[in-house]
């Protein structure tokens, strides 16, 4: 069983940063890949960021690619998405998940392949 709890969110304006972290229950969270999906109000889930257990792999929606960074520290059970750039569009509740992570490289991008899930941060950027 792995617990997820999100911080980090808030109110930034436009062209800010911040950061979102994830911290993970468990003694084999360095076994889990990690992701970040998002929802906007009145639309649906979708994916933002992926990250393997091993950090050799990440990948990104195109949306957010070159101003979001996923990360981790198996040490702190922890995950991070860095968000720079930030634009209205990014308004949203950040979810992060995790699921056993199989290979070294293992890094899902669809949700229905995530087992556990965080209770969401809000983001909201302003204009």
């Amino acid at each position: 069983q792995v617990q997820l709890v999100e911080s980090g969110g808030g109110l930034v304006q436009a062209g800010g940063s911040l950061r979102l972290s994830c911290a993970a229950s468990g003694r084999t969270f360095s076994s889990y890949a990690m992701g970040w999906f998002r929802q906007a109000p009145g639309k649906e889930r979708e994916f933002v960021a992926a990250i393997s257990w091993s950090a050799s792999n990440t990948a990104y929606a195109d949306s957010v690619k070159g101003r979001f960074t996923i990360s981790r520290d198996n040490t702190k059970n922890t995950v991070f998405l860095r968000m720079s750039s930030l634009k209205p569009e990014d308004t949203a509740v950040y979810y992060c998940a995790a699921r056993y992570g199989f290979t070294p490289n293992y890094a899902p991008s669809n949700g229905r392949d995530y087992n556990y899930w965080g209770q969401g941060t809000q983001v909201t950027v302003s204009s």
